[in-house]
Order: structure tokens, then C-alpha cells, then sequence
């Protein structure tokens, strides 16, 4: 791990040196044979380097677009390594085998029955992860995908809407005007409480405060995580008990750039987790053979799911009244079913122009793990 990290390093200087991200071909020229002869590295391992550190300057230069990092160089430290199936690594339920500088070597898994599934013919293992955990151990994400069969979308009928949020994680309505609400007050308690929990240790700011500190930005970051894998599950099996055939939900992407918020909700809203939440709500759903479409958010919380008129005060706080028509609901009820309504709309729209498959989407999906 430590040679693969210096190699990853090594490459990282070139691109830095070059100024602009370069392809995972163009750095792999550059570097293979430095990699190879040099630092050790095997030849699967010298083109994962090149792979990998291509990745980060990507993602580095997307950053830069959006005026969020500047142009810098990348350091990586000695805590995870890339693998390939078969050249690299195999697996089954009772060993892992793993290539390393001095030969390959067999490790036992300590196997559960809830992983028993990933070991079955219909599922792909991709690219793996050896890595450093914080406790010191070393364990192996593995990484897997399989074909799920959906509905095509020309024979979508039951659409259902997601409004996510802070004061619930979660609202839901379907075409059928069934509606579900989770997770209420759920993240807003977990913020408020861990947000005095720091106030009051940096106040103190003595070393054994500054440790528990940084203990406690884990454990807020693994509650939270593991409260949004509990409300996905929960949405994705009342789709499912719904017959649900897609879910929309909004495409909040600038959310937190385009949205002024209250000094008092700011730090609340800036830790908001939604993306997280939609990831595993998506994964969850095509797992299950549901359909995932992203809409447009504008104006969905100030526009009145009955009439369609669009106005800022239709909105007050939890409360949506329209100043139109009157009609009355629950402000994040009221957004998902103008959500669910976009949804709908779209697969009219296709259907309109003489097709119902989106661009570049395969009728099979696969879903990872």
C-alpha cells in the first residue's frame, strides 16, 4: 500500500506539473515505466495508479468550474489500494485472494448471512478497495453489480414523489394521492444536539476537548449516514407496496449555492445530507426494479399542486396556502406532488415524441454494491 501510494504521488506531480487533468491513457504513458522499473509497482497496479489519480484531477477540475478549489496539487496518503477482478483479486465466500509485491496471498473471510447473496452467479464484482480503517484494522470493500429488469417507461402508470428535507427527510405522494412522511425532525435533532455538544468543548479547548471533538464529527457523520440507509429502505418498501413503477425526485445539485438561508438554520442546512439520502434511495429502488428520474426543482415549493399558480407566498414555513385558489396542504406534501406531477409529465412528453426511452439508458439497469 505504501509503494502504491507513492506511485499515485509520482503521477500526481506530473499532472500537477502539466497543469490540467490528463486521460487515465495519456498518464499511464507518462508514468508506466517509471512505475514499473522505479518504484516496484506490478503492471495492473501501475495502470490502477494512473486510473485513479486521473479520477482526482477530474473531479479536482469540476470543483475549479464550479469556483469551489483552485488548481493545486493532489497528496495521497497510505490508507486504501485499488484492485481488479481476476488480474488482482479473486473471492469467493470462504477466501479472498489478493495480489501483492511478493506474490499473491489468501485471506479468510469472516462471512455473514446477509452477504451470502453477493457470492451468487447473478451478481459482477468490479474494481475492489483494500483499506485502512480509523480503529487500524484492514478491510476489503468489495464492490459488485448486477442486470435488474424494469418497467419500460411506457408502461409507467403509478408515479410517486419525493420531497426532501430537513424537517422531514422525506415526503412522499403518489398518482394515487397515498402519502407517507419520514423521518420527521430526525436530522434537525441530531444537528441541534451534536452543534452544543462542539459549542461547549471548544469553549473549553483543552487537548482532550480538541479529541473528543474530532471523535464526535465521526460518530454524528455515522448516525446520520445510518439514519438515511434506515428512511431509504423504508420509502423504497412503501414504493414497492404501492406498486410504484419510477420515482421522481428534484435535482438539487447548486442547492446549498442557490438558497439563502436564516444565520440560525445555516449550519443545519449546509450539513444537510439529501444527497446521500437520494443515492441510497436510487440504488435501493433500482434494485427493486424501480425506476429513478431526477427533475427540475424550480418553483416546486411555491407552486400549487392544484391550480399551478407560482407564488413566494404561497409558502409559510410547514404551511402552503395558494393565493390563487386557496387550496391548502402541507408545504413539503404540496412539493412532492408537484415533483410526482414533473415525473408524470415527463414520460407524457416522450411519449408524445414517439419514444419512451430516455437517452442513453439501457432497459436493463444495473444496480451496485
Amino acid at each position: 500500500m505504501e509503494k502504491y501510494t507513492e506511485g499515485m504521488n509520482f503521477a500526481s506531480n506530473v499532472v500537477y506539473e502539466y497543469g490540467e487533468p490528463l486521460s487515465a491513457n495519456k498518464l499511464q504513458k507518462l508514468t508506466y515505466k517509471h512505475l514499473r522499473e522505479n518504484i516496484g509497482l506490478l503492471s495492473q497496479m501501475s495502470c490502477n495508479v494512473a486510473r485513479q489519480v486521473s479520477g482526482a484531477y477530474k473531479s479536482l477540475q469540476e470543483q475549479i468550474e464550479k469556483g469551489k478549489a483552485e488548481w493545486k496539487q493532489i497528496e495521497f496518503e497510505p490508507t486504501n489500494i485499488k484492485f481488479s477482478y481476476r488480474r488482482d483479486y479473486k473471492i469467493n465466500q470462504e477466501k479472498l485472494s489478493i495480489t501483492t509485491l511478493d506474490g499473491r496471498k489468501e485471506y479468510e473471510i469472516i462471512n455473514y448471512s446477509y452477504a451470502k447473496q453477493y457470492f451468487s452467479d447473478e451478481w459482477k464484482y468490479l474494481a475492489s478497495e483494500l483499506v485502512e480503517h480509523r480503529d487500524g484494522e484492514y478491510y476489503f470493500h468489495l464492490s459488485c453489480e448486477r442486470e435488474v429488469e424494469e418497467k419500460p417507461m411506457e408502461e409507467a402508470s403509478n408515479f410517486m414523489g419525493i420531497d426532501v428535507g430537513i424537517n422531514y427527510l422525506a415526503v412522499c405522494t403518489t398518482t394515487d394521492k397515498n402519502q407517507a412522511f419520514f423521518g420527521k425532525g430526525m436530522a434537525k435533532d441530531l444537528r441541534k444536539t451534536y452543534k452544543k455538544m462542539r459549542e461547549r468543548l471548544k469553549t473549553k479547548g483543552t487537548f482532550s476537548a480538541l479529541k473528543r471533538l474530532k471523535a464526535l464529527s465521526g460518530k454524528e457523520k455515522r448516525l446520520m449516514k445510518q439514519h438515511n440507509h434506515k428512511v431509504s429502505k423504508e420509502i423504497v418498501e412503501y414504493a414497492k407496496e404501492q406498486n410504484v413503477d419510477v420515482i421522481g425526485m428534484e435535482d438539487l445539485t447548486n442547492i446549498r449555492d442557490n438558497t439563502e438561508v436564516r444565520k440560525r438554520d445555516r449550519y443545519c442546512h449546509e450539513s444537510w445530507s439529501f444527497k446521500q439520502l437520494q443515492k441510497y434511495i436510487e440504488y435501493k429502488a433500482k434494485e427493486r426494479g424501480i425506476r429513478v428520474k431526477y427533475v427540475d426543482p424550480e418553483d416546486t415549493s411555491k407552486t400549487c399542486s392544484r391550480c399551478g399558480h407560482i407564488n413566494r407566498n404561497n409558502r409559510r414555513g410547514l404551511d402552503f396556502k395558494c393565493q390563487s385558489c386557496g387550496y391548502e396542504l402541507h408545504a413539503d406534501l404540496n412539493g412532492a406532488r408537484n415533483i410526482e406531477h414533473r415525473v408524470k409529465d415527463f414520460r407524457h412528453d416522450l411519449e408524445s415524441q414517439g419514444s419512451c426511452q430516455p437517452p442513453d439508458v439501457d432497459a436493463n439497469e444495473t444496480t451496485s454494491a
